[in-house]
């Protein structure tokens, strides 16, 4: 028996690389239109496309029966890795950011849905590279691989390894066929489409509501102004909000809806306790804002649930700059950051069903204090949770903690100040973006340390690959037969 399948391992890759030269050639009508270098994306593609080819012919066909978790742990890695590498080439090519750890820190941003970015001046770019910044949102939110196993549905189990595995929809989707993952699909581009016509109808562009369109259903947050949704209307905020909400919500619950099971969307648990999470932060947001700040209703309104929603969502768009909150708001909006929205999602962070989880478990706990005889069982859904799965949801969070106090004090030791330190690392690890301190909203990443950007780029992936995929690699018994 094989440690692992090299040839299998390479075959996925290839398929990578071919999906990421097709986002190469689609951002080149833009380079068209607007009368813009088209060379970064035909040499970026044509590298990709080279490599793509070179490790078919390679593999040839790789045997499939024989996979494992193994396979799928390293696949999934590499794959987002080699992914995000490739992905810096544009930003090199342009020579909008020649830097290659500013590049790659950029690329990693927008792949994880992170936000975060090293750009002083978003509003100089060629439109084109604006345009894949917003891109490498949508590509990483649906995650790659979703694609992967529409184009390679012969996967068979390792199929169902790597879309399990993929963070954003870890938990809740189990792919039988491949019809599920093309009707997932067809959700998310539906809710792209309807966004960027809203947006149209308000004060934004056309190229300007297709790239907030991808930040918002992507959870991501690139924007292509300075001021992010600052610099527009209240009506443009406004559905941004409506978005970053649906955004957040389950994929699985968009699911149900369509095929008319509403009985499952009712039943729930994940989505009305995210849906009352964002109600009572929202209306703590709004009260912080009025009896401190001062802020007419309609303002407060306004700004405390577009940030609510914008961190609980790990989207990371502005509407205001919360750096300026009162000092309640501010650590409401830090502990938020550890929120995360619906499993199934593509937003980052903790997500809801853990945090329902870890309170039904300290709810049982409380209760057998009482009631020490009383047989009681975690359920999540009206299913049982088992103990295996319950011990797996805590040890995630956890480790999700310990990762985000050791980037702090590294973060820390190598130049950043308390409060920066602690809410990058917290805004890197969820997806968020932007986070107090020196990298508020109306702020960026370009003043730190070339370390520290090189730790919180690790840190987003580790994050957007819910960190146990990761530091398995890492851990002895991976590599023992």
């Amino acid at each position: 028996m094989k440690l692992i399948h090299p040839y299998l391992i390479l075959r996925i890759l290839s398929t990578i690389l071919l999906i990421e030269t097709v986002a190469f050639l689609v951002c080149l009508p833009m380079a068209i239109i607007y009368n813009e270098p088209a060379a970064p994306f035909l040499l970026s593609s044509l590298i990709t496309g080279i490599l793509s080819v070179f490790l078919r012919i390679l593999t040839g066909k790789p045997d499939t029966d024989k996979t494992s978790n193994r396979d799928s742990f390293l696949t999934v890695t590499i794959s987002w890795v080699m992914f995000l590498i490739f992905g810096s080439f544009p930003y090199i090519f342009s020579h909008t950011i020649p830097s290659f750890v500013n590049a790659f820190f950029e690329s990693v941003s927008g792949f994880t849905t992170t936000g975060a970015s090293i750009l002083k001046d978003v509003e100089i770019l060629p439109y084109s590279i604006l345009f894949w910044r917003s891109l490498t949102h949508w590509i990483g939110g649906l995650g790659i691989i979703v694609l992967v196993i529409l184009i390679l549905p012969s996967l068979r189990v390792s199929g169902y390894q790597l879309f399990s595995l993929e963070s954003s929809l870890k938990e809740k989707i189990h792919p039988k066929t491949k019809g599920i993952a093309i009707r997932i699909m067809f959700i998310y581009a539906g809710l792209t489409f309807l966004e960027t016509i809203f947006l149209v109808i308000g004060d934004m562009n056309l190229f300007d509501s297709l790239c907030h369109s991808f930040g918002t259903i992507a959870t991501g947050g690139f924007s292509t102004k300075n001021a992010s949704l600052m610099f527009y209307s209240p009506y443009s905020q406004y559905i941004v909000m409506i978005f970053m909400f649906l955004a957040g919500t389950s994929q699985v619950v968009y699911y149900y809806l369509v095929k008319l099971n509403f009985r499952k969307v009712r039943h729930n648990e994940e989505f009305w306790f995210y849906l009352a999470i964002v109600l009572a932060s929202g209306a703590l947001a709004v009260l912080i804002l009025m009896v401190i700040s001062g802020k007419s209703p309609s303002v407060a309104i306004r700004e405390g649930f577009f940030q609510v929603i914008s961190i609980i969502t790990c989207t990371g768009f502005a509407s205001s700059d919360f750096i300026f909150w009162p000092l309640p708001g501010l650590i409401l909006l830090f502990l938020l950051m550890f929120a995360g929205g619906s499993t199934g999602s593509t937003s980052g962070g903790i997500k809801m069903a853990r945090h329902l989880v870890m309170l039904k478990n300290i709810k049982m706990v409380l209760s057998r204090l009482n009631h020490p005889k009383t047989v009681q069982l975690v359920k999540l859904n009206g299913n049982q949770i088992d103990q295996r799965t319950n011990i797996s949801i805590i040890s995630f969070i956890m480790l999700y903690l310990f990762v985000f106090s050791l980037g702090t004090v590294i973060i820390t030791l190598v130049g950043s100040d308390p409060v920066t330190s602690a809410s990058s690392v917290a805004t890197c690890l969820a997806g968020i973006g932007p986070g107090l301190g020196t990298v508020g909203p109306m702020s960026n990443y370009s003043a730190m340390p070339v370390i520290s950007k090189i730790i919180l780029s690790i840190v987003m992936i580790i994050g957007r690959l819910e960190i146990i995929p990761v530091l398995a690699l890492f851990s002895k018994s991976f590599w023992k037969l």
